[in-house]
């Protein structure tokens, strides 16, 4: 098979929980870049906490952040795509006031957060730019919505389907994202490839989370973390080893790299 192009979600795919890059993936991403396969990142995370990575990894392909809500050039870090969102504002913020959660506001300028946490310092750290808000949301002045995230500490979709006719949601184990209607990683990944005119049958993706399971679906090979759940296993053609034990170099190193007898998939 020819594999042109790679797909990687960050958290639980190329990242270990201490959110470090390992050698051994390091290495792997290395050595499909010098066969002359694209690789590309493909996060739910803001950009600012994206490019650190990226730029780690050496790519100068756009990255895809905030679930496909935006797409950034590499080298300037330009968003040269970006996919709003409008809810009734009034409505989100009396449904989620009456629920015990963090409220997050991914927005074309910057953060607002109900309250801020570990996550947030740690995207303070790592992206060198702190929320431009943080308190009671209804009080703040904020515009052009790429993502919501409600963090409720368990799934909630019960709550989460109140807002199904006005955005696209994903659930998670801690609560839900919401991003404009038919925004995803793939709707964004489908651009990439025609600017790149690679076909989706050249394509492989690799992620662990429920913001995954469309792009694992519709490329040429869908391959799941060891430590994602089973519905996104059951989405996948492959299932990998755990992210703590490298499990996205393992599958590079077994189909992909030239030189392995077992390179044809």
């Amino acid at each position: 098979m020819n594999v042109r192009a790679i797909f990687i979600d960050m958290d639980g795919t190329l990242l270990k929980a201490s959110n470090n890059i390992s050698r051994r993936n390091m290495e792997a991403i290395y050595r499909l870049i010098n066969q002359g396969v694209k690789v590309f990142l493909a996060t739910g995370r803001h950009y600012e906490v994206t490019a650190p990575y990226h730029k780690e990894i050496g790519l100068q392909t756009p990255m895809i952040c905030l679930n496909g809500a935006a797409i950034h050039d590499a080298e300037t870090g330009r968003a040269m795509q970006m996919k709003t969102l409008r809810l009734n504002e009034e409505r989100f913020h009396q449904l989620t006031a009456e629920n015990s959660c963090n409220v997050i506001i991914h927005t074309a300028n910057g953060l607002y957060c109900k309250e801020t946490n570990e996550e947030i310092d740690y995207w303070t750290k790592v992206g060198q730019i702190p929320p431009r808000y943080i308190g009671d949301l209804r009080q703040a002045n904020y515009q052009d919505v790429l993502k919501y995230s409600v963090r409720t500490g368990a799934p909630r979709p019960e709550l989460s389907a109140l807002f199904k006719k006005e955005a696209e949601v994903i659930n998670w184990n801690d609560g839900f994202e919401m991003v404009a209607p038919n925004v995803s990683k793939w709707s964004a990944i489908k651009n990439i490839l025609h600017a790149f005119r690679i076909s989706p049958s050249e394509v492989v993706a690799i992620g662990d989370g429920p913001n995954d399971i469309e792009m694992l679906r519709h490329v040429g090979t869908g391959v799941a973390m060891g430590n994602a759940s089973e519905e996104v296993k059951t989405a996948a053609d492959f299932v990998t080893g755990h992210h703590e034990n490298d499990g996205l170099a393992e599958f590079i190193e077994t189909y992909l790299h030239k030189s392995y007898n077992s390179y044809v998939i």
